[in-house]
């Protein structure tokens, strides 16, 4: 078993601390509680921030920092009575080079007894940037769960998950429209799959103008698409529906110096909101809402196409 030789002389002691202390590739330092001085900064420390003699902490350890940093933790190392409290642990982005850090903080008592801060903290700026890509990644997720890749409109799930939580306004009107690109398959077999899918993207555009932003438009399959207008009566609805199929009919897509019309077939079914006691009941009443608005739809479709229908 290796024995560790006990250390006699203050200046051996002294020495074997500096030389642990200049081991460390953590920052280690030491300033005055009250008046922020730098007593100690350890190799480590001066190999980042520079010399330190003479100076405040904030002066050598932050960018441009002329008085105390807002964020400085002493207030938190002692309490009422200035006794210290023990170590608090935070993490921060140094305004100097940008890297972040875990610190640990802690007063205590110098060598001529006065209250000093002594801070360790580590670089830990490979774990926060590898924590930010697991976030932007679970947001990416989320979002393409919930998004049609094509036109960027809200997929099918979302339309429902939204309309659940709307469903639960009680005494509150509410609208579905319901539409379906007329003819789409001749789009697609006369002009190709990527000027059908422009067309799509050109339908969502065109549907978004005439939506105010509490409206939900998604893209549910297919050529079909699905509106739920909230605190919207059944003559408003019409009133959007009409307005969407005529932009259609009036704004045809240009593309590659040919101009393809698109026009669409609606349907509306409306509803003045009871009061939903379980989501199980939301879900109910959305699917009717939808039933009645896809029946309205086909009717339109029976009649003629490029109308607008409700449901009986």
């Amino acid at each position: 078993m290796t024995q560790i030789a006990p250390l006699h002389a203050d200046t051996d002691h002294n020495q074997a601390i500096e030389t642990i202390l200049n081991s460390l590739d953590v920052l280690v330092y030491v300033s005055d509680l009250n008046t922020y001085d730098l007593l100690y900064l350890n190799s480590y420390g001066a190999s980042v921030w520079g010399d330190a003699k003479g100076k405040k902490c904030y002066q050598v350890l932050q960018s441009a920092q002329n008085s105390p940093c807002q964020f400085c933790t002493n207030p938190k190392l002692v309490d009422s009575d200035g006794n210290p409290t023990g170590v608090h642990v935070w993490e921060f982005q140094n305004t100097q080079n940008g890297r972040w850090y875990q610190c640990r903080d802690q007063a205590i008592h110098w060598t001529d007894g006065r209250l000093v801060r002594i801070e360790i903290a580590t670089d830990i700026t490979e774990r926060k940037q590898m924590e930010q890509a697991l976030i932007e990644a679970k947001s990416t997720a989320e979002r393409l769960a919930h998004t049609d890749e094509l036109t960027q409109l809200y997929n099918r799930r979302a339309f429902f998950n939204l309309g659940r939580q709307i469903a639960q306004q009680a005494q509150q009107p509410l609208s579905f429209i319901m539409f379906d690109i007329d003819h789409f398959k001749r789009i697609n077999d006369h002009w190709g799959h990527a000027i059908g899918d422009a067309a799509l993207i050109h339908i969502a555009r065109l549907t978004q103008t005439k939506l105010s932003s509490s409206d939900i438009l998604a893209r549910l399959g297919g050529e079909e698409f699905g509106l739920i207008l909230p605190n919207t009566h059944h003559e408003q609805a019409w009133q959007v529906a009409e307005a969407i199929r005529h932009g259609f009919d009036t704004q045809p897509l240009h593309l590659d110096g040919h101009s393809i019309r698109c026009t669409a077939s609606f349907g509306i079914s409306s509803i003045i909101l009871p009061k939903i006691n379980h989501l199980d009941e939301a879900q109910t009443l959305l699917e009717s809402l939808f039933n009645n608005a896809d029946q309205a739809m086909m009717q339109a479709k029976r009649a003629g196409r490029n109308q607008v229908c409700h449901a009986a």
